[in-house]
């Protein structure tokens, strides 16, 4: 009953902040022909519960969602931006990067590092073990401490001035020096924060088992990761970088009250929950549960890559098939 009564009143909170930042017309207002009665407040549905005793077989495999795929774009778009210091979103709908982005600096999501806090060149990616939390009932705007360690997370300083600052003393030009000693002043760097449009992947980390109480294969999202690509000093792209990991059974009470844009149909948009609930996205698996645990890239690459994950999607089927086939 309290785990009942404690997700209710994270929905009432996370639907009120929605409410209040997405376009609500005025009272008396209907914004189209016929008053929406399905809103921001529908229920999540739950996951069925498991027990260990009923799961014959599971693989946990690694994925990454493409969004330069058209099937994909609904999460991609519409794109966010800055204007000076203002963040500019969308008023009708946001996409996937501009809901989380929106949660984790009120707060009612837990960002997960990648990185060990206390030894960041260690990497422990997707485990999970690493969340950055604001005081309680803080978020982003009020804690300053929460504010400085996920600035890593959502933007980066441009490089340092080389040229001080300068002052005209006595018709001279001369530099500003900090304490009058030997420290120069310098112009203070450009912040770049992050948008949507410097999102190109969503990877996730998945469990497929069957079920025997239900006689089917089913899949758990565990974790969501936005990944944006790797630069050099020099701006040259060398690779992809996870920005952080997500739980995703908690981000369920967030995008259940997001909706996706339907380019077939206006009146039946469904939450970004539901396109993750039905699969209507197209994805790519990167690794399986393996005894080296290694990524398919080490050992294929290109098309043999993309071969190789379709491999591994074909052989799960084949054991759900085998499975139930008498």
């Amino acid at each position: 009953m309290k785990n009942i009564l404690f997700s209710f009143i994270i929905l009432q909170i996370i639907t009120n902040k929605v409410q209040a930042q997405l376009n609500i017309p005025s009272p008396g207002i209907v914004d189209g022909i016929y008053v929406k009665e399905h809103g921001l407040t529908k229920t999540a549905p739950k996951y069925e519960p498991i027990r260990e005793a009923d799961v014959v077989w599971s693989k946990r495999v690694w994925e990454y969602i493409d969004l330069r795929e058209k099937i994909n774009q609904p999460m991609y778009f519409p794109l966010d931006g800055y204007e000076g210091n203002e963040w500019v979103k969308n008023s009708d709908r946001w996409s996937l990067w501009t809901i989380l982005k929106t949660h984790v600096l009120n707060g009612d999501l837990t960002l997960f590092s990648p990185y060990n806090p206390n030894a960041y060149m260690i990497k422990d990616g997707d485990q999970l073990k690493y969340p950055i939390q604001p005081l309680p009932t803080e978020n982003y705007y009020t804690d300053s401490n929460f504010r400085s360690e996920l600035f890593s997370y959502f933007g980066e300083l441009g490089p340092q001035p080389t040229q001080p600052l300068s002052s005209v003393v006595d018709g001279t030009d001369s530099v500003i020096l900090i304490n009058k000693i030997y420290e120069l002043q310098y112009p203070a760097r450009d912040t770049t924060w992050l948008t949507s449009k410097d999102i190109i992947q969503y990877r996730m980390k998945e469990d497929w088992f069957l079920d025997k109480e239900r006689s089917m294969m089913d899949v758990r999202i565990i974790a969501i990761a936005p990944v944006v690509y790797a630069k050099d000093a020099d701006g040259q792209i060398t690779g992809t970088k996870e920005l952080f990991w997500l739980y995703f059974p908690h981000c369920r009470f967030v995008l259940n009250n997001y909706y996706v844009y339907n380019e077939s149909n206006d009146s039946q948009w469904m939450s970004f929950d539901d396109l993750f609930w039905k699969r209507r996205f197209t994805s790519v698996i990167y690794k399986e549960s393996n005894v080296a645990d290694r990524k398919i890239e080490t050992y294929k690459s290109g098309i043999d890559a993309l071969y190789e994950a379709d491999k591994i999607k074909e052989e799960m089927r084949t054991i759900e098939h085998d499975v139930w086939s008498f």
